[in-house]
């Protein structure tokens, strides 16, 4: 057993001081600094924060990798990189590009996630596959010559890697026959995403399955007021929504509205390029030409195109311009992915018997030590 002093703890509904955080590769308990049991390791936060390990739902690359190289290599150099910005565990995110090249990079994921338990990097707790199958008028950054009609036999045929698979529901069969088979046979999260769907089509959607909304706000129709539009509809529904939380993506005006809607089924996340971690340039996304200025990518034609953010500074973003308490914009970031996930009883809190993924940071939420399943993966 090993212990963290001197931290400002972050549980999932407060904050507590003058306690140590007690763990192994679980956490054990947490008590006065006085009842640390004698003869343990222990460690120092010197005041910082001490954190739950964060969750990315969506992230496509880091440090010059792309999960669609489908590369051992590149998995592993984006899982390693990762742990610097806190992330614990994360969903390696493929695009709309040709299908053999999105089985390949989910196969090699697949053959990775058992290793990733224990490695020197974030864990792979799944895939998250946006596309192929979208809204060729709502496709963003992607590629539309690779666009394809819902598939249920192919979200199951890699069910045990899928664990989210974005859509637009209007591509469907108008009984969304695709979205039935896929959530009734299979535990993947069906998310509502790059769609041009109206606001009744995305209710009926959600009637039909789908339990979550990628990048809300961003490619898909939006909230106005004869046209409501999926942005209302995810307002309006239990569904769970990701937020680019750079600032540019969704402005931050908007922070404290979506928290008094949606609370704990917001979920924060990067969408990070392959640009993420290196210095400002010219980059690929999809085999598309991307520039990175300042803190946006953009395609060559001025298309927004993913981010450079890391998730670390993505919850400080959302702290610092919103009036939304620490531990809750942590939650984005870990509670509320597990959640959606349907893995908060073992990971995404600081609670007794969960997964000892834990980070410790500064007083601005940059990160010192990153532990997963007790274990010191990284340090500033």
């Amino acid at each position: 057993m090993k212990a963290i002093i001197n931290g400002k703890i972050i549980l999932k509904d407060r904050i507590i001081e003058g306690k140590a955080l007690l763990y192994s590769d679980v956490i054990e308990g947490i008590v006065p600094e006085s009842d640390i049991p004698s003869g343990i390791d222990i460690l120092d936060a010197k005041g910082g924060y001490v954190s739950p390990g964060l969750i990315d739902l969506h992230i496509h690359g880091y440090l010059g990798k792309d999960v669609c190289d489908g590369e051992e290599e590149s998995i592993r150099t984006i899982s390693k990189g990762l742990l610097a910005n806190g992330v614990t565990g994360y969903l390696p995110t493929t695009m709309t590009v040709d299908m053999k090249v999105i089985r390949k990079a989910l196969e090699v994921c697949r053959s990775l996630k058992e290793e990733s338990k224990n490695w020197d990097g974030s864990q792979i707790l799944g895939c998250h596959a946006e596309g192929p199958f979208i809204s060729e008028s709502k496709k963003g950054a992607q590629d539309p010559k690779y666009i394809l009609k819902p598939d249920a036999n192919f979200v199951k045929e890699y069910s045990d890697i899928i664990s989210i698979i974005s859509l637009a529901p209007e591509t469907d069969t108008d009984n969304f026959a695709a979205i039935r088979e896929i959530c009734n046979d299979t535990d993947v999260v069906v998310s509502m995403g790059h769609t041009s769907a109206d606001y009744q089509t995305a209710m009926n959607g959600t009637q039909a399955g789908v339990s979550h909304v990628t990048h809300l706000f961003n490619a898909m129709t939006p909230l106005a007021h004869r046209a409501p539009g999926v942005v209302t509809a995810a307002m309006n529904s239990n569904v769970s929504c990701e937020l680019i939380v750079d600032t540019f993506h969704v402005d931050t005006a908007l922070y404290d509205l979506l928290w008094k809607l949606k609370g704990r089924k917001m979920c924060f996340i990067t969408d990070c390029l392959s640009a993420g971690g290196l210095p400002e340039g010219e980059y690929t996304l999809g085999g598309q030409k991307i520039v990175y200025r300042g803190i946006v990518c953009r395609l060559e034609d001025g298309t927004v195109a993913g981010s450079v953010l890391h998730l670390n500074k993505g919850v400080w973003n959302v702290f610092t311009n919103s009036s939304i308490p620490l531990w809750e914009c942590v939650n984005g970031a870990s509670l509320n992915p597990a959640t959606t996930l349907g893995i908060h009883n073992k990971k995404g809190s600081i609670e007794v018997g969960k997964d000892a993924d834990i980070i410790i940071t500064d007083a601005e939420f940059n990160v010192e030590k990153t532990i997963i399943g007790g274990e010191i993966k990284y340090e500033a």
